[in-house]
């Protein structure tokens, strides 16, 4: 079970927390993930910058892995207050290894056989996400949204049926429910669609922690702890799965669900335009354009490049993280003699919407559906990218809401009345 910022928000929520846990409990050896208070790895980050602008990564860890640390501990006393067999493990007392940088570690192993024992014992295990420990011994952190890794990876380790992740929203729904008030609620989504949903704009799940799930083959399930307390029990499942196609496919055919062509609609406006005008339309010229921002791991998503022109000189568009457009910016203008482009054109006023379902595999129109429905409200593509499950186009930010509310209804998922 994991639970995050907002679920743990004080004393209060960390008590409704141990109520809904005291409850799985009493069916199941239970291990608990928890995030830091909501706002808290926030106010340690602040600390850090005031203390030292130019912070020391592995001293940084040790500071903001600390919120959590907080957490588990009050859980556990909470656990305990209420008759329950609880303590904390903490990163290095499992071990969670990690590798590679400090502030954005990856799990590497997790040495849980004694944590094992202990729930086999009837003890409540509760682990602080987000943290672990370097090759060096030293205290590592995973990255923001680093808890849902740290739950997966924990679940896949001691070889759990589940791994509830315990949110502010009850499920993952075919689209934001505040931009479409028929959002409805899925009762399964494929590792697949809930990596391409998350990758995005999808705020539910981290993208790291599906993939993990994927490869692991952690079920996953998405609920509520904002519940009262006659709320019916997570084995019966009230939020939504995250499953493998096979699966996905033994539900369709149980009639637990219907298999529908398009599973969701995201938005993400947190993109930003590039356009390097008069580019040479020679080879390697896009080479030199896309391989310094790969150096500097800034992630390209769209890449339109027009038609050459007469004097062999063509346009190339593509898109970057609104909040990597100053680095990428800097290091094209760096560039500049090498690649031989005449100007930068840059616009963060764009929104990226995508259409997510693994039944595009198997059906044609899902395209051009997408394109003959926003035409018809006016509605202008400024460029478009695709995969095998997913069609993505960006557009003018100003008409993200109306964009999703059209294609909800073009793709029939409104709900029923």
């Amino acid at each position: 079970m994991k639970f995050g910022g907002t679920s743990m928000a004080g004393t209060e929520r960390i008590r409704r927390v141990a109520n809904i846990v005291r409850a799985q409990a009493q069916n199941s050896e239970v291990g608990v993930v928890v995030s830091a208070m909501a706002g808290e790895t926030d106010r340690l980050v602040n600390f850090c910058r005031e203390a030292n602008a130019l912070y020391d990564p592995a001293e940084y860890d040790v500071v903001v892995s600390s919120g959590e640390q907080v957490t588990s501990g009050l859980l556990a006393l909470t656990l305990q207050s209420l008759g329950c067999k609880a303590r904390s493990w903490l990163g290095w007392q499992m071990p969670v290894k990690t590798v590679e940088a400090h502030s954005k570690a990856r799990i590497s192993t997790i040495d849980a056989p004694e944590m094992v024992a202990s729930m086999e014992a009837g003890e409540i295990a509760v682990c602080p996400g987000f943290q672990g420990i370097s090759d060096e011994g030293r205290v590592s952190t995973l990255g923001r949204g680093g808890s849902d890794t740290s739950a997966v990876a924990i679940a896949a380790a001691v070889k759990a049926d589940r791994c509830d992740i315990y949110t502010d929203v009850d499920g993952v729904y075919t689209t934001d429910p505040r931009i479409v008030a028929k959002a409805r609620k899925l009762k399964a989504v494929t590792y697949e669609e809930m990596l391409e949903l998350a990758s995005v704009g999808a705020k539910v799940l981290q993208t790291r922690s599906v993939g993990l799930a994927m490869k692991e083959g952690v079920r996953i399930q998405v609920l509520s702890s904002f519940v009262g307390d006659d709320a019916v029990p997570a084995d019966e499942l009230p939020g939504t799965l995250i499953v493998s196609d096979d699966e996905m496919e033994l539900m369709v055919e149980r009639g637990e669900m219907e298999r529908q062509l398009v599973t969701g609609i995201a938005h993400d406006k947190n993109e930003a335009k590039v356009t390097l005008t008069r580019v040479p339309d020679k080879p390697g010229a896009v080479a030199e354009i896309f391989t310094p921002l790969a150096a500097a791991s800034i992630n390209v998503d769209m890449i339109i490049q027009n038609v050459g022109r007469d004097k062999g000189e063509t346009d190339v568009t593509f898109t970057v993280p609104a909040a990597d457009l100053a680095r990428a910016e800097a290091l094209l203008e760096d560039k500049r003699e090498a690649i031989g482009f005449n100007r930068i054109i840059a616009d963060t006023q764009v929104a990226k919407i995508s259409v997510v379902g693994v039944g595009m595999k198997s059906h044609a129109g899902v395209a051009s559906t997408m394109f003959s429905a926003l035409s018809e409200r006016g509605i202008n593509i400024l460029a478009i990218t695709t995969s095998e499950i997913k069609v993505s186009v960006l557009i003018d930010e100003d008409e993200t809401e109306l964009a999703v509310r059209v294609l909800h209804t073009a793709y029939g998922l409104d709900a029923e009345d």
